[in-house]
């Protein structure tokens, strides 16, 4: 036996000593293994069969109406010293939180079977891809986890070759909300979650180790664990250039991931392919550029709001072969949500559908599909050197001031334009509606340490030889006096990404501003697009005035991380200051 496979085997043993389940399985990863988990849960009511006619191979998972979505107030990041987690992070010193989390594990798998979940984040032969194994009682997360990673065998083939791997720990306890924790330790490599069957605090692959875990990882190796999508851009000529792009929730992150050309660039040959919707892990390649993989093998997508107007690409991955996690259900038991044709008979709680009950489908209701069932999909997914990233883009939901789209004049003012990015709150969201919430790379849930260390470590890639993407920031939601979106968003975004690909390959000019690089009117492509004259000018406007107060709040947003801040992003944001009050 190898002295990984004792390793794996060991933590194993002690795992089911401390939790005593009745019996261990080990997931291979197969078709018959899945049909079997699924036919358990079919028996004890953890999965309910949807309408196999019109949705073949689907299935809904009602959870407990206290477990519906993450708990970041519950989520810690322990380091041996509170400074290295920062102020973006809960913190526990580790030594006190596995005396916590092992009480709370102690004993509670009785009864239950223990599954060992070895898997992949990544193409399996990649060596940008990371492995690790979850052990949970949930055949729920396992039918997830074979869904959202490369799970099975020649994962666990991978492990005992490599010898190494993040260990995650998870059990659903009793969904008591007083009992439950995620804690991560990045210095173990480890997570240990308690209380949730949650996605994401139970599918320990995605956030809590594709990004909080890797987040450290990459940072000690060189390379990047970022919240961002995937997508290629195919143009007339056959050329496909690869976006990386960072978004904060309800900003059309999945939209944009799997967009849909307008009908004149169709007609034209333009084409785009979706590589990944949520994480994206970028390596420096021997060429000085970053390549890219999507480290998940499926998507754990939002229901509500998609639709055959918002992203008909997704809808149409979801009428066979996945998991739908409190939607509501038609008479005819057919999956439902706001968004979609027809009546709800059933809401997410299994209730008589009432409007007084509130929406049918919960707002943050779940579909678990493999991300080969998507109309776009890339096989550069499966590219173990992943893709070459031409462009990265931040972007946030701001009803003004924040242009169409803007281009940083160099790496260190794109990291600035990353790390100021943020949302402005809608009514949907908080009582309050306009207060700007910033969200540095979307990734203040997820990174697993300090944030003032993280753009320290972005600011390191600007060194001799790199190939640096260009960087770039987009508001698809900039209003007009009339409350009205100025820009048409969706398939039409498009026009902004072919704007910033002829200035990645220099064939168009830009007008230089304090605040970035932004197109002039005439380069942008409006070719079949109504759109008023003076509303492109409003999109690509600067408000001096405006940004002179919007630079003092990045500023104030800065110190608030203290003296690990790096003093070259704060001498760039003074420098924009500097040259707006000139």
């Amino acid at each position: 036996m190898s002295s990984s496979l004792a390793a794996l085997n060991d933590w194993v043993a002690d795992v089911a000593r401390l939790t005593q389940p009745e019996s261990i399985h080990w997931c291979d990863g197969s078709d018959e293994e899945y049909q079997a988990l699924v036919r358990r849960m079919l028996d004890n009511g953890d999965l309910i069969e949807l309408n196999q006619e019109t949705h073949p191979g689907c299935y809904l998972h009602r959870s407990d109406p206290g477990d519906v979505a993450r708990v970041e107030h519950l989520t810690f990041v322990c380091t041996p010293e509170r400074d290295d987690a920062g102020p973006n992070n809960h913190w526990m010193a580790p030594a006190d939180a596995h005396a916590k989390m092992d009480e709370l594990f102690e004993g509670c798998m009785r009864g239950r079977t223990m599954y060992v979940i070895p898997y992949c984040m990544g193409p399996i032969d990649s060596p940008i891809s990371r492995c690790g194994v979850e052990i949970s009682d949930s055949p729920y997360v396992a039918a997830n986890m074979r869904i959202m990673t490369r799970m099975g065998k020649p994962a666990q083939a991978r492990i005992e070759r490599e010898g190494r791997f993040v260990k995650g720990l998870h059990s659903v306890g009793e969904l008591d909300p007083k009992r439950r924790f995620i804690m991560h330790f990045p210095e173990e490599l480890t997570i240990k979650s308690f209380g949730s069957g949650y996605g994401g605090n139970a599918l320990l692959g995605k956030k809590c180790h594709a990004l909080r875990i890797a987040s450290h990882q990459a940072r000690s190796e060189g390379w990047l664990a970022e919240h961002m999508l995937i997508v290629g851009i195919e143009n007339p000529a056959g050329e496909t250039h690869y976006v990386a792009a960072a978004f904060p929730s309800a900003c059309g992150k999945t939209n944009l991931a799997m967009l849909i050309p307008p009908e004149g660039y169709r007609r034209d040959g333009w084409k785009v392919w979706t590589v990944g919707d949520d994480i994206s892990w970028m390596t420096p390649g021997e060429d000085g550029r970053l390549w890219a993989i999507n480290p998940e093998a499926g998507y754990f997508g939002v229901a509500p709001g998609t639709s055959e107007s918002t992203n008909p690409n997704a809808l149409k991955m979801l009428n066979r072969d996945a998991i739908f996690t409190n939607v509501g259900v038609t008479a005819d038991n057919q999956p439902w949500w706001e968004g979609l044709p027809g009546q709800p008979a059933k809401d997410w709680q299994g209730r008589d559908y009432d409007p007084a009950n509130g929406p049918a489908a919960h707002p943050n209701s779940r579909f678990t599909v493999s991300a080969k069932q998507c109309p776009s999909y890339s096989d550069k997914a499966e590219a173990a050197q992943g893709v070459p990233i031409s462009a990265i883009v931040f972007g946030g939901r701001r009803a003004s001031l924040v242009p169409l789209v803007s281009e940083a004049r160099d790496w260190t003012h794109g990291v600035l334009m990353g790390a100021a990015m943020g949302s402005e709150t809608t009514a949907a969201a908080t009582g309050a509606v306009g207060v700007l919430r910033r969200d540095s790379m979307a990734m203040k849930p997820f990174c697993g340490y300090n944030f003032a260390d993280y753009f320290s470590h972005w600011l390191d890639f600007d060194r001799p030889g790199a190939k640096l993407p260009r960087i770039y920031k987009v508001n698809w939601f900039r209003k007009g006096d009339d409350g009205k979106f100025l820009w048409p968003g969706f398939g039409d975004n498009l026009r902004v990404l072919e704007w910033m690909l002829k200035r990645v390959t220099g064939q168009v000019d830009a007008r230089e501003t304090p605040v970035g690089n932004l197109p002039r009117a005439e380069d942008l492509n409006t070719a079949d697009l109504e759109i008023d004259p003076a509303a492109l000018d409003a999109l690509l406007s600067v408000d001096e005035a405006g940004w002179r107060s919007e630079l003092s709040s990045i500023g104030e947003y800065l110190e608030d991380f203290g003296p690990r801040m790096p003093g070259k992003l704060r001498e760039e944001q003074r420098r924009i200051a500097d040259a707006l009050k000139a």
